[in-house]
């Protein structure tokens, strides 16, 4: 049996709360969904569907094949189910492979003893069938096997992606504190800009927002920065096949030529490193970088485009005094210069976005790691209509 041929479950992982652009995404790509869930979705294709999805998807984190579903009471119930599996016809001969997992089972107090266990097996299986043991190893360049036990049910795949998607590969230098990839990306998606009017990014760090809004606009996709995939690595792999997706990626970059993205920030060794991440990513000549203070950003007039903020959301009492002049200061500027504006901060302190002064028209969730925030949006009227302050 062919897998890259043969439909089956797919799950495509995404971070918490990114599952509704996820889900765009996926839809968008021609494929139907058959389930969603808090942290992606499910649907059914082969890996050569894996392979269109890989190259293509912003917001996700793995593209996961299911290879088997089974009940696990304990450790050994996963050796047993897994030793079965046909991993001689999965694994190339003098291949590498790893294992990943997300485990919560009371008889597991570590992870890594389940993937021991799943080691174990495809080891054993292999060592019979072939008379050789595979090399095994943390790094995920190779064949990755990823374990979902969750109580007593478990299931098991072919991780198709290995390193994670949500990095898409071109930053090279990620600042002080770097908003992911795929994060920035799914924040971007959640706004009303149009991807032809001005898209302004204040604060821009080393320029992941204002990279990943020149990628959407002009619809350059992740595998155009990536090279090594795991399903490179599974027996059945067709070059050919990807390298026609790899073609497509190439064709339907668009070219938008009154398409301006303004990124300033007040650091100078910032604005540095967010060009060399354009640069990395093919996009320097689609953004107008320049070193300001965020009041200072020049707002095209009549734009009635995006500006985007990621202030800093401060973690110890000082920097929170600190910053309360500044999030006063980014209400002012976007009253103000940014008339006719879509305003959006996207924050982890809800107390300091108070002292913006503007009224939220939306709070759209996210998490940043493991901070609870809110992409705040915020409708600046170019006319008469008068902005509503917070009670």
């Amino acid at each position: 049996m062919n897998l890259f041929t043969t439909p089956g479950p797919i799950t495509i992982t995404c971070h918490k709360r990114i599952t509704p652009y996820l889900e765009k995404e996926v839809i968008d790509l021609g494929f139907t969904i058959n389930q969603l869930f808090v942290t992606g979705v499910r649907l059914t294709g082969t890996i050569n569907d894996c392979i269109k999805l890989n190259l293509n998807l912003r917001c996700a984190s793995q593209v996961l094949y299911s290879l088997k579903t089974f009940d696990a009471e304990n450790a050994d119930d996963i050796y047993k189910n897994l030793v079965d599996i046909a991993w001689e016809d999965i694994l190339p001969e003098d291949g590498y492979f790893s294992v990943t997992s997300n485990v919560q089972n009371e008889t597991i107090n570590n992870s890594m003893f389940a993937n021991l266990r799943v080691k174990d097996a495809i080891v054993d299986r292999l060592r019979d069938k072939t008379g050789k043991r595979p090399s095994t190893g943390a790094a995920l360049t190779g064949t990755v096997i990823h374990l979902f036990w969750k109580m007593e049910s478990a299931e098991i795949f072919i991780d198709t992606s290995g390193e994670s998607l949500a990095r898409h590969g071109y930053r090279k230098i990620p600042g002080l504190a770097p908003m992911l990839e795929g994060l920035a990306a799914a924040t971007i998606l959640a706004t009303n800009w149009n991807r032809l009017n001005p898209f302004i990014n204040p604060m821009c760090g080393s320029g992941t927002l204002a990279i990943e809004a020149a990628l959407i606009a002009t619809n350059r996709r992740p595998g155009l920065f990536r090279n090594n995939y795991a399903f490179k690595h599974v027996k059945g792999y067709d070059e050919s096949v990807y390298k026609k997706e790899y073609a497509l990626l190439e064709d339907q970059i668009k070219d938008v030529p009154s398409l301006r993205i303004i990124a300033s920030d007040i650091s100078a060794k910032a604005i540095e490193n967010a060009r060399k991440n354009a640069i990395a990513a093919g996009v320097q000549q689609l953004i107008e970088f320049s070193v300001c203070d965020f009041a200072a950003t020049e707002i095209p007039e009549n734009g009635e485009g995006v500006m985007m903020m990621n202030p800093e959301y401060g973690e110890r009492m000082g920097e929170v005094t600190d910053l309360e002049a500044t999030y006063s200061g980014i209400g002012d500027f976007m009253k103000k210069q940014c008339k006719g504006y879509f305003g959006y901060i996207f924050t982890g302190n809800l107390d300091l976005a108070k002292k913006i002064g503007l009224k939220a028209k939306r709070r759209i969730e996210f998490y940043n790691s493991t901070i609870d925030c809110r992409l705040l949006e915020y409708e600046l009227y170019g006319g008469s209509k008068r902005e509503l302050k917070i009670d």
